[in-house]
């Protein structure tokens, strides 16, 4: 491509606005940094880390940053589509912006936020000093990091993805779309995709051998519980992407014709690939914040979970459900009266243990002593705005009544009353719950219920008016309509709505602000919430060798009862504990490979090369590198315990 090309997305002044935004923010960061010589504290704290804490951390704040993104996007679509016959976006940008809204509120929001309470919480839960591969950890998230960096390039340098975060062919295929912006999609998320699924193996073989001496699997916390089995699914569903994946680069990059409509290629295997990965990424982003329900739920009832058992099984359901489900993603492309019955009974079948998990929860509930903070109305505003998901989730299994919806913002509604309440919401609700766990303070818990109703009326607002609109023939992906259609009045309604929920979350953002200026009213011990689980044992911030003493496990809820009987789990003779070193070399090698993925875009395959072979050396050094971690000894561990408890 010619440079005029390549930079042909800064033609249009709202891409040249926002590009100019993002470099006066860069170099804004870049002076802060160095007038504060905060390089190396950066470097060596951060860049370097391999504390899955802090590298827990990095994700949450790199998803909030990815949120934004995201959310601009959504305020464009719903402000292009307010109005009939507006100008604000013409077609090319209107497909940009609904492809990388999705692309990144599934992949680099959803997913990176739930990354990040797995490293923040799973090892606290289960009484681990760190995950199993510590290095691979890091690898994970800066290889996520990258192609979160690959993905935003995109809509300066090149042109953004603009066939849909499905992607489909034709449409994506060199044919239709000559340009970059699609190689951008398939280098992104192999990238990120390949981090995602190096957490995975990483997570489950953490669960499956490093959990405290006495928890057996079914004293395990729910929210591990949960985060195992979306583990397990990444480790299945991931590979089925990463060769979609390959196959698209092959045909829009080598010429090879899988996915064509000519030569023997079929376009409906990229759809099969796509869906056989992506139902179950569905619920590799719910099943957690069903743990995040759970626990929280739990706590502010002052009662054990109802139905533990079934609960657990329930997931084990939904998970092999989850890839018997996928073609309902396309019952109107021709597959026959038999395929379309099977799909569907088998996605009826999927809400039966979701619903079980909802009515677990409201018997947990039931006479349980209830506070109402702010991950409590998180929880609690999920079930019902949920429920109007799973029913016309149940509405759309009927493949009959699927040609009328399917294709219409009837859809779009459906998904986002899915994703929001079940995601979002089991997001947000872990995030409050377990802020003072990561950095010993609270959020401001009357700023935070402000947010909870801002977002909650808001996203209604926005979305159930689509329902509406969709039974009314509005399709989606629709960037204009006329007068005569009548569609107005429902979509300016939308439109309010998305902007009480973009206050909702920037006044999550402000509460950010407001409790770090007043950290030291907010400050809190290791228990603030008067919790079930492992996690709370420990200190608030916890120490880089997360317990002292390793508990013992003798039941579920094992804190709950060693607080009510009056029992120290953490008491027992302190020894020296060994820790890995930290390594700059995951960060190094995240930048190698995202440098290799950008040169490949552009088809510069000897730049390409050059840098591959970088990176294997990366891993052979790797290979034969002799690292044997060190040791904290126990006069620094009883220390910095008497620091942590004040007494000095």
């Amino acid at each position: 491509m010619t440079m005029s090309e390549i930079f042909a997305p800064l033609k249009e002044p709202l891409i040249m606005g926002t590009a100019v935004g993002i470099m006066v923010g860069v170099i804004a960061v870049i002076a802060g940094l160095t007038y504060f010589k905060l390089w190396g504290w950066l470097y060596n704290n951060y860049i370097k880390t391999v504390d899955h804490k802090k590298i827990g951390v990095m994700y949450i704040f790199v998803a909030l940053v990815m949120l934004f993104k995201g959310g601009v996007e959504a305020l464009l679509m719903r402000a292009q589509t307010a109005v009939p016959d507006n100008k604000l976006l013409n077609s090319e940008h209107y497909n940009e912006i609904f492809t990388t809204h999705g692309v990144l509120m599934i992949l680099f929001v959803a997913m990176p936020f739930l990354f990040g309470l797995f490293n923040v919480v799973i090892p606290l839960q289960i009484g681990a000093r760190d995950v199993a591969f510590p290095r691979l950890n890091a690898l994970s998230f800066w290889l996520f990091a990258a192609g979160a960096v690959l993905i935003n390039v995109s809509f300066i340098i090149g042109g953004s993805p603009n066939a849909g975060w499905t992607s489909y062919f034709p449409l994506a295929g060199i044919e239709y779309n000559p340009g970059v912006n699609n190689n951008y999609y398939a280098w992104s998320l192999q990238i990120s995709g390949l981090g995602s699924l190096m957490t995975g193996i990483n997570f489950v073989t953490t669960i499956v051998k490093m959990r405290a001496p006495g928890m057996t699997w079914m004293k395990v916390p729910m929210f591990t519980w949960s985060s195992f089995i979306a583990n397990i699914i990444v480790v299945f569903a991931f590979p089925v992407l990463t060769v979609a994946l390959i196959m698209m680069t092959m045909d829009r990059q080598f010429g090879t014709k899988f996915f064509s409509t000519e030569d023997g290629g079929m376009d409906m295997l990229w759809a099969n690939l796509f869906w056989v990965w992506g139902h179950p990424e569905v619920y590799i982003v719910i099943l957690p914040a069903f743990g995040v329900f759970s626990e929280v739920i739990a706590t502010f009832s002052r009662k054990n979970l109802f139905g533990y058992g079934s609960m657990v099984a329930s997931m084990i359901i939904i998970s092999l459900l989850s890839f018997l489900v996928w073609a309902h993603h396309f019952y109107t492309m021709g597959h026959g009266v038999v395929v379309n019955g099977v799909f569907s009974i088998t996605t009826m079948l999927i809400a039966v243990p979701t619903g079980v998990k909802i009515f677990n929860w409201l018997l947990t509930m039931r006479h349980g002593r209830i506070t109402f903070t702010t991950p409590m109305l998180y929880a609690l505003g999920f079930i019902p705005i949920f429920t109007i998901g799973g029913v016309t989730g149940v509405m759309l299994a009927m493949a009959s009544a699927d040609y009328q919806y399917h294709n219409t913002l009837f859809l779009v509604a459906h998904f986002h009353y899915v994703l929001i309440p079940g995601t979002v919401f089991g997001i947000l609700a872990g995030y409050h719950f377990w802020w003072p766990k990561m950095f010993g303070f609270k959020l401001n818990e009357k700023i935070g219920q402000v947010g909870f109703w801002l977002i909650a009326i808001g996203f209604n607002v926005t979305f159930f008016p689509m329902f509406i609109l969709g039974l009314d023939g509005y399709a989606r992906r629709m960037y204009t309509y006329s007068a005569e259609t009548g569609y107005m009045t429902l979509n300016m309604i939308s439109f309010i709505g998305a902007l009480v929920l973009a206050l909702g979350f920037a006044t999550l953002v402000y509460n950010i602000y407001y409790s770090l200026r007043h950290r030291k009213e907010l400050a809190c011990g290791g228990d603030p919430w008067d919790a079930r689980s492992l996690e709370w044992a420990t200190h608030s911030p916890v120490p880089e060798y997360n317990f002292a003493v390793v508990p013992t496990i003798s039941r579920l809820d094992e804190f709950w009862y060693a607080k009510k009987e009056g029992r120290d789990l953490q008491a027992g003779k302190i020894e020296d504990i060994h820790m890995p070193n930290d390594s700059a070399a995951p960060f190094w090698q995240s930048v190698v490979m995202g440098l290799f993925a950008f040169f490949f875009i552009f088809n510069e395959i000897g730049i390409a090369i050059a840098l591959g072979v970088v990176t294997l050396i990366f891993m052979a050094v790797r290979s034969f590198e002799i690292d044997e971690g060190r040791h904290i000894h126990i006069k620094e561990i009883e220390e910095e315990e008497r620091r942590l408890r004040g007494d000095r």
